[in-house]
């Protein structure tokens, strides 16, 4: 997870550029972060396209380096479409956590591939076995539609390659189309609090500059959504309860690679881990965590309980939350403990594309396809310790963070929705009494998908593009 510092020429910018956040009406800058108004939703528009990073093709564990091919991404959420997890550092309490994908669709539209990861060792051995070359993958998919322009990888003759894409193909085609992928997992580069991303800083100046007329066709977009939304009920596909002590449909684990599970060496560190019940430590098997508070700068993350799709991963590690549409219902809070060491007092909760955590999270930048952009959005982010104010921001080839904020639940929870839908994003503040039920309603993503601040004077809308 990364701070992203502003500066007064992009508050400035964003003030008098996007009639859609709330910055007119006041702003304060505390320890280099600026903050405008409280909310209760925000919604960024814009966030998905195409393009493409770098994905991790090697990782030597003798050396320490890494190589990596480009990767082609396109879609109205990519490439955060892909496989997430969510990530939680204390101080947090979660009480309760659901996932729910719209029940027309199952699984995501967009073509799945089968992952090769890197075979790593289980055990006290302690180190990855990284091989040299990427496994072929030689499976029939369903058609994938590419755009011109966009980047194809390919494994031909055991190595793996790339090219522009040049061909627009038929009017039409009924023909199913073999493809080839090669993929790997690859390492994150998150950084200490403090570090200030540039790409974050440009993308937020050039979104602030943005005239009023895109603000209305952002809020016009999102109203479009709502009602695709509307559509179906959305299914739950994964649930926790911490007081009930259950869970299903998804994993809690942490960065104690080595420690009962998961893998350790002295060039790549702890790989993720089962995270033992309270969060402190790994484990051999998978734990439901317990009902209790997370301490300062202790980091746990969600994925489902999928195991790796490819066989060869060595120990158990499972795979994000696939799809274009899909929802995070969260019921939390974040206390004060007075924490001032590393990451003290700063709880957070984000999401980042699964490739980052499923090696290393925290590594060298040429191991990671964080820098070149596949993908984390910041959802209740505290940047600075004590602090009561939550950030969110996206970072990625389009990137951006919105200077409204949400009010820190201290004392007692909150519930809150995530929701990925039709190029936006949307977090909003939940009544107290929303059920996390075994599906949600058409009618309250709906709600979600619709907020605009023409409607609501604690709503706050941030064009990306």
């Amino acid at each position: 997870m990364h701070n992203f510092i502003a500066t007064g020429a992009v508050l400035a910018a964003a003030v008098s550029g996007v009639a859609a956040d709330l910055c007119a009406t006041g702003s304060q800058q505390i320890n280099g972060n600026w903050y405008c108004q409280a909310v209760k939703a925000i919604t960024y528009t814009g966030v998905g396209g195409s393009g493409s990073y770098k994905k991790v093709t090697n990782m030597d564990s003798s050396s320490g380096a890494c190589s990596a091919s480009p990767f082609g991404y396109s879609g109205s959420t990519s490439p955060l479409d892909e496989e997430v997890s969510l990530h939680f550092r204390g101080p947090v309490q979660l009480k309760q956590f659901a996932v729910y994908t719209p029940s027309s669709s199952g699984s995501s539209s967009k073509l799945k591939e089968k992952r090769s990861a890197h075979a790593r060792r289980h055990g006290h051995q302690h180190f990855h076995e990284h091989q040299q070359e990427v496994r072929e993958i030689q499976e029939a998919h369903e058609e994938e539609k590419r755009a011109v322009g966009d980047i194809v990888v390919a494994t031909i003759n055991g190595k793996v390659v790339s090219w522009v894409n040049a061909y627009a193909g038929p009017a039409t085609s009924t023909a199913a189309a073999a493809t080839t992928a090669a993929t790997t997992k690859v390492t994150s580069t998150v950084t200490a609090a403090g570090t200030t991303i540039t790409s974050t800083v440009k993308a937020v100046s050039a979104a602030a500059i943005s005239s009023a007329s895109s603000a209305a066709s952002s809020a016009a977009k999102s109203s479009t959504a709502a009602a695709a939304a509307a559509s179906g009920a959305w299914s739950q596909i994964a649930y926790y309860n911490s007081a009930d002590g259950t869970a299903h449909g998804l994993t809690f684990l942490n960065h104690f690679g080595g420690s009962g599970s998961g893998v350790f060496d002295y060039k790549f560190g702890n790989s993720l881990s089962y995270a033992s019940a309270d969060g402190k430590s790994g484990a051999s098997s998978p734990q439901v965590l317990k009902d209790m508070t997370l301490s300062s700068n202790t980091e746990i993350v969600i994925q489902s309980d999928k195991e790796c799709k490819s066989g060869s991963c060595g120990y158990t590690r499972p795979d994000g939350f696939d799809g274009a549409h899909k929802a995070f219902f969260f019921e939390f809070s974040m206390p004060l403990d007075g924490n001032r060491g590393t990451n003290g007092d700063m709880p957070a909760i984000w999401m980042l594309n699964n490739q980052i955590p499923n090696t290393i999270q925290y590594g060298p930048a040429e191991c990671s396809c964080w820098t070149s952009g596949c993908g984390e959005f910041d959802i209740f982010e505290v940047l600075d310790s004590g602090n009561t104010r939550c950030k969110s921001t996206l970072h990625g080839n389009i990137a951006g963070g919105d200077s409204d904020y949400f009010v820190r639940p201290t004392s007692g929870t909150i519930k809150a929705a995530l929701v990925l839908y039709d190029d936006n994003i949307h977090i909003q503040i939940l009544d107290s009494n929303t059920s996390f039920g075994s599906s949600m309603s058409a009618s309250a993503i709906a709600n979600i998908c619709s907020a605009t601040s023409t409607q609501n004077k604690d709503t706050s809308v941030f064009a990306l593009s």
